[in-house]
């Protein structure tokens, strides 16, 4: 039978000591955090990046004139910024993913700073929201931050830094079960 030390030597390995059930939420929610973080910033920074080339649409220079904004450090300035926050968030996702951070007993470190990051687009388009009085806008930014907080607290809770039985939450009996 192996010992704790050992099974925890297992960076490799693609299903934990939990139930079934415990693999599937494991897996299913990795999955849903990659798709929906990685996809919503992949095509966000896209857009400003490369579709736009690093320019505002003209709607947004619009809604910016006369503000701080337009004048430091510019609003194509600022959409560049949050194009590269963005991106940068979906780059920071793909070297989680090349790195092998979704096995379960892998440091999830990529896929948390990039959920930090995420955090700070959210912030600064909810400043720009705020700062033209699109105020619905901020509401629903803070939606997005509220959110991506709730999903750096799940995958911060999920192997390895918890026990591989996370949904049961009696992680004392499995504790004392799995010993020498």
């Amino acid at each position: 039978m192996a010992t704790a030390t050992e099974r925890q030597r297992k960076p490799f390995a693609i299903v934990g000591q939990g139930t079934i059930f415990d693999g599937i939420a494991y897996w299913v929610t990795l999955i849903g955090v990659y798709v929906m973080v990685g996809g919503l910033m992949f095509y966000s920074g896209k857009e400003k990046l490369f579709d736009d080339n690093g320019n505002a649409p003209q709607g947004i220079k619009a809604q910016f004139q006369g503000t701080f904004i337009s004048h430091f450090p510019g609003v194509d300035a600022a959409w560049v910024i949050l194009g590269v926050l963005e991106f940068g968030v979906f780059a920071l996702l793909l070297l989680s993913v090349l790195t092998l951070e979704f096995l379960p007993h892998r440091s999830k470190r990529l896929l948390q700073v990039g959920l930090a990051v995420a955090l700070l687009a959210f912030a600064c388009l909810a400043f720009g929201q705020t700062a033209t009085k699109q105020f619905a806008g901020t509401a629903q930014l803070y939606t997005y931050f509220g959110s991506t907080v709730v999903i750096l607290i799940l995958v911060s809770l999920m192997p390895p830094n918890r026990p591989d039985r996370w949904l049961g939450g009696n992680w004392g009996a499995v504790t004392e079960r799995e010993g020498p």
